[in-house]
């Protein structure tokens, strides 16, 4: 019975098949699914509970999330865990190989933002921002210099490290230790960071606030330049 049952689970997860022996196709054998890599991006940034991958992506239904949940659980890039006391909820996770694809999403990012196409006004999740950040980041405009930012984006909180060794962007309970807070939408945030809006701007539309060293708010804009766009034509 325990081999028909993973027969039948490798079955539905292989059910669109390229038949190719291309590790390239055998990759959207895995991945290519409609949703899947976009549930692989929330992801990218740490554990979440169902209804935050909801969050993140507002064009999936429930239905369809649970589909692409379990195909990438079955083909080995997603695990379900439990958070230890006092949480004790139950969450979706990359595993180990599943984190090893971030380079192919910067990869892929970097390549797609220079397309004339590309609509940065649409639905920005946190996980995208955050991901961008790492994506964009332009070590030679550091200059040598470090400095740490925190950003507190909807329920989530992150510290940005930059140093000699680059950037380091993870989740981070305590922003204490940041030299600059800043708090807002990811949209807002970008806003600055990519569209150079100031940041005074934002202020004052009551959509960014900036806590601590407003020169290293400043520095951080500088430095996740957009690659060119594509000439039409």
């Amino acid at each position: 019975m325990k081999s028909e049952k993973v027969t039948n689970e490798d079955a539905a997860a292989f059910r669109r098949r390229y038949d190719d022996a291309c590790a390239a196709a055998h990759a959207l054998d895995l991945v290519g699914e409609r949703w899947a890599l976009l549930v692989m991006r929330e992801l990218m940034t740490g554990p979440k509970r169902f209804s935050d991958l909801r969050a993140g992506l507002p064009g999936i239904s429930a239905n369809v999330l649970t589909q692409r949940l379990e195909g990438l659980e079955a083909v080995g890039v997603v695990e379900r865990r439990t958070l230890p006391p006092p949480a004790s909820t139950r969450v979706y996770a990359l595993t180990p190989w599943g984190l090893e694809a971030e380079p192919i999403f910067q990869a892929l990012g970097r390549w797609a933002v220079r397309s004339p196409l590309h609509d940065p006004t649409a639905p920005f999740s946190t996980a995208s921002f955050v991901l961008s950040l790492r994506t964009m980041f332009a070590a030679t405009r550091a200059a040598g210099r470090s400095g740490r930012v925190g950003f507190r984006v909807g329920r989530e909180s992150y510290l940005a490290v930059i140093g000699p060794d680059g950037l380091d962007l993870q989740p981070a309970e305590d922003l204490a230790t940041a030299d600059v807070v800043l708090t807002g939408e990811a949209r807002s945030l970008a806003a600055a960071i990519y569209g150079g809006q100031p940041w005074a701007e934002l202020e004052r539309a009551g959509a960014v606030t900036i806590t601590g060293d407003r020169g290293v708010a400043d520095w951080l804009a500088t430095l996740f330049p957009l690659p060119p766009k594509v000439e039409a034509g």
